[in-house]
């Protein structure tokens, strides 16, 4: 009898180890090919009780306002400690719904739920956008400090956010433009932007990217209400969030911005915006821990999958990072940036796996972006697998004098400065380092390769391996250290395939490209050190600046 209670024991006791093992910091079995440790990312608890907005009077058809309803089957199942909410097939008009802890909102097939363009009926919040504290509307799903959220089925979510957007005339067409103007709205003096109202355009003028920082109180927030669009999805503070199956689309400013959550699972949805919507990015994971984004798609106006932390001192007073984060098996079509970093990154990024990515026609492929000012570090970022083709401008960059503006739109201006100036590193010094780049394919791109960071902080540690490129222009290096591209095949229009400048520790192994130039490699500066290119054989194909030291390059 002892013995059999012991076996009993023994087995109980394998088993809770068991259950223990799969809840706590992962093997590397569960997330395979991750390269750093992370715990599994847990999913929603939602308890087994279901409503149906009709069952509280929701009328379908785009011209009744549902939110009464929503709210009243949110209460309902809320009420039996959580629950899911069916949104039936139909065209569903409603007002801001006001998210709960244990709530699945599961938007059937042939559910669009259509978010009231009244604006009235969105009322100011104290939130963060673009990385900064400040007052904006209240996002159409909206939420704080919860637990246990879910949005699933195949409906869609849609934030009206045409008639909260600024358009700007260049990026639409003839007849696009017309039927903008006809919505009425204002132009401005030059007649290239369309404003929803004088409000808003008089607003947009003394903003930092879209937040005014001049004023401080709610009541001079409510002044400029119609300036202050907000994102689709807000989810602040909270635990245990899922996107599971919808599309989101049409947003007034980005789609969907979790903030400051734990165990966030982004799955199999579909992101959609205007390619010319201002501001209009798919998914922006700010300050978030355990994240999974995977088997989605975005098709949007800006930054297609952000990862951010927070915008200088207010980022770096909130000081919690975006770290664990898998990112896997998506496709970006029309975007900013495919996978981006930045350039609110002011509380950190770390132990970031992106793989298996494709991006068709995005204007920047793996997109890392940051300034003076942020202060903040990069690091621990491993991709690999990522396939592109059609890049319009640079399939990789890291650019740390961003200005708000998209690459597309700075090359247009005549690309970044080169500067020589070096300033003091403090807190606001922004450092990317540590980032591997693996089995990278570029068919077809503006530029191959942009990587310029700061002549006080040096990119560091750079690893791009098994690189094959097919692009206009190859690549720019500048202000960086610890370079190596090994592995690459290189296929350009232009005879110009390497422009470094003031590199130290950088490595061209097993680099073959179609140039025939003496000048296909081009050194210059005087803080150039330990160039080898000794397994390349580009010795009569490189030129070496005046100011470039002695034997800081080897052949």
């Amino acid at each position: 009898m002892r013995k059999k209670s012991r076996n009993l024991l023994f087995a109980a006791f394998v088993i809770m180890l068991s259950g223990f093992s799969q809840n706590s910091v992962a093997q590397n079995a569960n997330y395979e090919g991750i390269e750093f440790k992370m715990a599994i990312v847990k999913e929603p608890v939602i308890p087994n009780n279901s409503v149906n907005i009709k069952d509280f009077g929701a009328v379908s058809g785009g011209d009744v306002l549902n939110s009464e309803a929503f709210a009243k089957a949110i209460d309902a199942v809320s009420k039996k400690g959580g629950g899911k909410v069916i949104i039936p097939p139909g065209i569903w008009l409603t007002g801001p719904i006001i998210l709960k802890s244990n709530l699945e909102l599961h938007a059937q097939a042939g559910a669009l739920i259509k978010f009231s363009p009244d604006k009235s009926l969105y009322p100011l919040v104290e939130t963060s956008f673009e990385g900064l504290n400040t007052w904006r509307c209240i996002s159409p799903l909206y939420g704080k400090n919860l637990e246990n959220v879910a949005f699933t089925g195949k409906g869609v979510w849609d934030g009206s956010g045409e008639v909260w957007r600024q358009v700007k005339k260049s990026k639409m067409t003839e007849s696009q433009w017309k039927k903008v103007i006809a919505s009425g709205g204002v132009l401005n003096a030059s007649k290239t932007s369309w404003y929803p109202s004088e409000v808003f355009m008089n607003a947009s003028e003394g903003a930092d990217q879209n937040v005014r920082l001049d004023l401080k109180t709610k009541e001079d927030f409510e002044k400029i209400h119609d300036f202050l669009r907000p994102v689709l999805v807000s989810i602040q503070n909270s635990k245990r969030v899922l996107f599971d199956g919808p599309v989101f689309q049409n947003s007034p400013a980005w789609n969907i911005h979790p903030l400051m959550i734990e165990d966030l699972i982004v799955r199999n949805v579909s992101v959609r915006n205007p390619w010319f919507s201002q501001n209009g990015d798919g998914l922006d994971v700010e300050s978030c821990k355990n994240v999974l984004v995977e088997n989605s798609s975005f098709d949007v106006g800006d930054d297609a999958i952000c990862i951010k932390s927070g915008k200088d001192k207010d980022g770096r007073d909130r000081g919690i990072p975006c770290e664990n984060l898998i990112i896997r098996n998506n496709i970006v079509y029309h975007g900013h940036g495919g996978v981006t970093v930045g350039s609110e990154m002011s509380g950190g990024v770390k132990n970031m796996h992106v793989s298996n990515c494709t991006f068709m026609g995005t204007d920047v492929g793996l997109r890392f972006k940051s300034n003076r000012g942020r202060g903040g570090v990069v690091e621990n970022i491993f991709i690999s697998d990522i396939f592109m083709t059609n890049i319009p401008s640079q399939a990789i960059s890291f650019n740390l004098y961003y200005g708000g503006k998209s690459i597309a739109e700075t090359l247009e201006e005549g690309g970044t400065p080169v500067e020589n100036k070096m300033i003091p590193v403090d807190e606001k010094t922004p450092q990317f380092k540590n980032i591997s780049m693996k089995n990278i394919t570029i068919a077809g791109a503006n530029q191959a390769v942009f990587l310029q960071g700061l002549p006080e902080m040096n990119l560091e540690n750079i690893e791009i391996t098994n690189l094959k490129v097919k692009a206009d222009k190859g690549f720019t290096i500048i202000d960086a250290k610890g370079i190596k591209i090994t592995n690459a095949a290189i296929d350009l229009k232009d005879t110009a395939v390497f422009d470094i400048y003031n590199a130290k520790n950088l490595s061209l192994k097993n680099v073959e490209f179609n140039s025939t130039s003496p000048k296909a490699v081009t050194i210059n500066g005087a803080a150039s050190e330990n160039i080898d290119l000794t397994t390349s054989d580009l010795s009569k194909k490189t030129f070496i600046g005046a100011k470039v030291p002695k034997k800081a390059v080897k052949f």
